[in-house]
């Protein structure tokens, strides 16, 4: 239906457009995908001004519109917000910001924000203390009969934290070691270095998906099934899923970096921790298996 139907704006970043499509998936909305991007340096920095003067000009920037009876235009990203404010005036009826757009006005119809930005309390602002997540899964992986899983999920270099290969090989030696009578998945990142899978092909498992030799995505699956698992910590993405699908209990692999105590990141793992949502792995395990349930979030929102 027309009516029920999002323009969604993409500024390239998987992070920030599969959160947008969550967003249209949990609604239960079709959406149409566009591209958006600035279109000469300095073109960001006076959107900023422009949006504070109220002033909304299609030709700072450049996207690809299909029609222009949006319910809503819905985008993620600071590559995107003024966009997604112009076109909202002309395409659609309402405009809504996944994550919080600092810098730019907060008077957006709806923004979704996590909570480790602080965001500010407003109607039109609703927290989550996650990253905006929709996980389906694909049937990559079957369990057998009376087998038990665990799996690892591994990522990458961020920039919050470099990945440690020797420390990364010592804690799934420990996780092999508490799990003798498990089979084991494992799935890398378009992230992962090279160093890093090489590393990985030391051990064995049940099922292995290395992502640059085949990019697939088996998580949603692996947190289905799987009794334990296993995250290094550098993506807010990953842990958000882990934490609010399926019944695993949750693991989180430090990194070699110490962030700062009061770091953003630090404060997200903090506060699931609290909530029994995920354990920090330190050789042994926890039972933090409880989930966030982003359904709740929308059952109050209206387009």
């Amino acid at each position: 239906m027309k009516e029920k139907r999002l323009l969604i704006l993409s500024d390239g970043k998987p992070g920030h457009v599969n959160q947008s499509i969550a967003f249209a998936k949990h609604l239960g909305y079709d959406f149409d995908l566009s591209p958006v991007s600035f279109k000469f340096r300095g073109a960001k920095a006076l959107s900023y001004l422009l949006d504070w003067l109220g002033f909304y000009s299609a030709s700072l920037f450049s996207t690809e519109t299909l029609q222009d009876d949006y319910t809503a235009v819905v985008s993620a990203g600071s590559g995107t917000y003024y966009a997604n404010r112009t076109l909202a005036k002309h395409v659609a009826r309402k405009s809504v910001a996944i994550m919080l757009p600092k810098g730019y006005r907060l008077d957006f119809d709806l923004i979704i924000a996590q909570q480790h930005d602080d965001p500010p309390s407003l109607a039109n602002v609703v927290n989550i203390p996650i990253n905006l997540t929709y996980v389906e899964p694909q049937g990559i992986v079957v369990p057998q009969t009376g087998e038990k899983y665990i799996a690892l999920i591994i990522g990458g270099d961020s920039q919050h934290s470099k990945m440690n290969v020797d420390q990364l090989r010592e804690q799934i030696t420990k996780i092999f070691d508490l799990f003798p009578e498990h089979k084991v998945w494992m799935t890398t990142s378009r992230r992962t270095p090279e160093t890093v899978e090489k590393m990985l092909r030391e051990f064995n498992y049940d099922r292995a998906v290395f992502y640059s030799r085949e990019p697939i995505n088996p998580i949603p699956d692996y947190l289905q099934h799987s009794e334990y698992v296993f995250l290094t910590a550098d993506s807010s993405s990953m842990i958000s899923e882990a934490v609010s699908f399926g019944q695993s209990c949750i693991e989180v692999l430090p990194l070699s970096g110490n962030l700062p105590v009061k770091s953003k990141f630090n404060q997200f793992l903090k506060v699931l921790s609290e909530k029994q949502c995920l354990h920090v792995f330190t050789h042994q395990v926890g039972c933090a298996s409880m989930k966030i349930d982003l359904t709740e979030v929308f059952h109050g929102v209206q387009l």
